[in-house]
């Protein structure tokens, strides 16, 4: 999935996690999940995420978060998500942790 634009409460947020419940639903739950053009990240796009990559792991799949921009990871880290989600440098990084 590549993210476009800030992920904050609102439309944004709702439908990120709507697609990718639906994803999951459907057996898609290997997701990799492109940061790179998050422009703002606030608590409901960090709770998303965190939400995103537990429904993966609970349907026992996984959620690889890559290439956050420098707002992203700087608000990731913020919150000490960092250490939780599991963040990869670039896209091959992440889909070679499958």
């Amino acid at each position: 999935m590549d993210l476009d634009g800030p992920l904050r409460l609102g439309p944004a947020e709702d439908v990120f996690r709507s697609q990718a419940e639906q994803l999951i639903l459907a057996g898609s739950t290997l997701l990799a999940v492109n940061l790179a053009r998050v422009s703002d990240l606030d608590s409901s796009g960090v709770g998303a995420l965190v939400r995103v990559f537990s429904s993966a792991r609970r349907a026992g799949g996984k959620c690889v978060f890559f290439s956050p921009s420098q707002r992203a990871l700087m608000v990731l880290k913020m919150v000490r998500m960092d250490k939780i989600l599991q963040i990869c440098e670039d896209e091959a990084a992440a889909l070679t942790s499958f």
